[in-house]
């Protein structure tokens, strides 16, 4: 993935931009194009082939997002409003070339990391069991673990990974260790590559899920990453639920031998009677990472901002891959 940006062949003229906001709704949309209200829904609002700017709805899954792309022949732009991409995907093949994918970098890294530090600290810290014992009206006092000199591994050191990091350093951890595709330099230190995982698991009581979902990591934490996880660890996922092998995640659940606190999960949403609902020392959010009240705020000044660029004939920003 790169954020670097290519300049538009040209400013754009006219032509439509659905969106799944009304265009009264954001400040400083460009004159000249036609926007479009769709968030989903059964009927289209115009000719797909006259949309030139295209907002995926937030949140519709895989089905919705890709649905009007193959009859989308004048697309220049498909935008997201999530930091994944793999619900477009599918779709892509049926764009023309030269249609420029972009992400919703900057939009969610906040609100994601902020779940994520709260899912560290509420599993760490016994939460779901206050909240039954609350119920039960029972007082479950004792000692419980903490974050302090817990050693954190970030697996995706992307904006989120990072944003997490910024979270957790007043926390005191003793470590927190950086994990990405390739191996790199930071200000805070090094980032290891995945394949260094192995050596690096077992000395992490808290492993941290931020990688988006590709081929190279669906799967990724599988029985072999669990078994190297150290005995007690917590695993958090806020990436993409696909991301781990949920048979072999139960397997260690029953085992007793780590926890987990997942915001994704793999069947999503998780239905019910799935055994993911009551497996022990699990803590489950039905993916809220960024459907938090600084999503729209955020997310209209992005869809404003890149508009503007491509309707002057600038480079659009958060660029992700480039059809054809």
């Amino acid at each position: 993935m790169t954020s670097t940006p290519i300049p538009s062949p040209s400013p754009a003229t006219g032509g439509d931009v659905w969106m799944p906001f009304r265009a009264d709704e954001i400040e400083g949309l460009p004159e000249g194009l036609d926007y479009r209200f769709w968030d989903g829904g059964q009927d289209y609002p115009a000719d797909p082939a006259d949309c030139v700017f295209y907002v995926v709805p937030y949140m519709k899954g895989a089905e919705i997002a890709t649905r009007p792309l193959g009859l989308m022949s004048s697309v220049r732009v498909v935008q997201t409003l999530s930091a994944g991409i793999d619900h477009v995907e599918p779709g892509l093949p049926l764009l023309p070339g030269g249609v420029r994918l972009c992400n919703a970098k900057g939009v969610h890294e906040a609100s994601t990391a902020e779940l994520a530090l709260a899912l560290v600290l509420a599993s760490l810290r016994g939460f779901p069991g206050f909240v039954r014992g609350q119920d039960e009206e029972e007082w479950r006092s004792g000692f419980y673990p903490a974050l302090a000199d817990k050693s954190v591994l970030i697996v995706g050191y992307g904006s989120i990974g990072a944003a997490v990091e910024d979270r957790l350093e007043p926390f005191e951890c003793a470590r927190v260790v950086r994990v990405a595709r390739s191996a790199r330099t930071t200000a805070r230190g090094p980032v290891h590559p995945l394949g260094e995982l192995p050596a690096l698991l077992p000395e992490a009581d808290v492993v941290i899920l931020c990688t988006p979902l590709t081929p190279s990591t669906q799967g990724l934490v599988d029985a072999e990453f669990l078994a190297a996880m150290r005995d007690g660890a917590l695993l958090v996922n806020v990436a993409r639920g696909p991301v781990v092998d949920t048979a072999a995640l139960l397997a260690e659940l029953g085992s007793g031998r780590l926890r987990a606190a997942l915001d994704v999960t793999d069947p999503e949403p998780l239905p019910p009677g799935h055994p993911l609902w009551h497996a022990p020392h699990v803590l489950i959010t039905p993916h809220v990472g960024g459907s938090t009240s600084a999503f729209l705020p955020r997310a209209k000044r992005l869809v404003s901002g890149q508009l503007t660029r491509f309707a002057a004939g600038e480079a659009v920003g958060n660029l992700v891959r480039t059809t054809g």
